[in-house]
């Protein structure tokens, strides 16, 4: 654990002023919190009229969550010595900008405060049980990264980040506007699950040897670097066959499949990894994975409304 010394800190931050805060919230991945939450009220308006004050509610506490949870990301791993001034990645925010490590744990906590308050009208609008599963998700959210075994040191960071940042919010913003849960809006959501999971795998194929030397046991050093590749090439293929499964089950109409127009960016993600070990060489593989998500979602949402407009 590293000290939290005035020495360890420059006047960095402040030069950049918001800019610093901006990056650690790590912005690019904010799409994983906004997808599922448009997604979810897409599946909803062939069921009910949209009430756009829950909509908007769950985008934002969705979006402070995931920011909350990327904070506590960034703390961590300078608490436990992962994050240097060399490390390769999105964060970087205390050994590179300056901003000590009690700072982002304390606005971590106050963006968590804050989503919480949403979470109250939420609950009013709609039902009191979604406290109690709200409260579990942030949980979760800390610990992530936090708590004495962080799940993203685990095998099962994949499986966790994909059902509680991709099919529970898409599940839940359904609810807060139907009332109940669909088995469409089970299935329709399950390439969400798949492809935010593959976003941490690919993070972790970049910090593969980084994370074996910290004593990391996830995924993509349990299966090896190549067969990890071959597994996140596998999601992708599964995300786009599980679409067209349900168009020919009948659980959705054929508009879904404008979604193959992300299958470049899958593409892309999947050869970006092939042949690379060094951390910076990977870095616009990853931005693919993330991409592919974002665009995949926003594609699937698209599909949905026009399957509900156009008749």
């Amino acid at each position: 654990m590293q000290p939290e010394t005035s020495s360890s800190y420059s006047p960095l931050a402040q030069n950049k002023g918001w800019k610093v805060w901006w990056k650690l919230t790590r912005p690019h991945t904010l799409t994983a919190a906004f997808v599922p939450v448009l997604l979810g009220t897409a599946l909803a308006i062939h069921e009910t009229t949209i009430h756009f004050g829950l909509f908007f509610a769950m985008l934002l506490a969705s979006l402070l969550i995931q920011a909350a949870t990327n904070m506590f990301n960034e703390y961590y791993d300078y608490k436990r010595g992962l994050d240097n001034e060399e490390s390769v990645g999105i964060g970087g925010t205390i050994v590179r900008d300056g901003v000590k490590p009690r700072t982002i744990m304390q606005s971590a906590l106050g963006l968590y405060g804050i989503s919480i308050l949403i979470g109250v009208y939420i609950c009013m609008q709609s039902s009191w049980w979604l406290a109690a599963i709200g409260l579990f998700c942030m949980i979760i959210g800390y610990l992530y990264t936090g708590g004495p075994l962080p799940i993203a040191y685990t095998p099962f960071g994949e499986i966790f980040a994909g059902f509680f940042m991709g099919m529970g919010i898409i599940l839940i913003s359904f609810y807060i506007q139907v009332g109940t849960v669909t088995t469409t809006s089970v299935l329709v959501s399950v390439p969400i699950f798949i492809l935010v999971g593959a976003i941490l795998l690919s993070n972790n194929i970049r910090d593969l040897d980084g994370d074996k030397e910290f004593g990391r046991k996830t995924l993509a050093i349990l299966l090896g670097r190549k067969n990890a590749i071959y597994l996140l090439a596998g999601m992708f293929i599964v995300s786009y066959a599980w679409i067209f499964s349900l168009m020919l089950l009948g659980y959705s109409s054929a508009w879904l499949a404008i979604v193959v127009l992300s299958i470049p960016k899958a593409i892309k993600a999947t050869k970006g990894f092939v042949g690379k070990t060094v951390p910076i060489q990977m870095m616009p593989a990853m931005k693919a994975t993330a991409q592919t998500n974002t665009i995949f979602g926003f594609l699937l949402s698209i599909g949905l409304f026009l399957d509900y407009f156009i008749k």
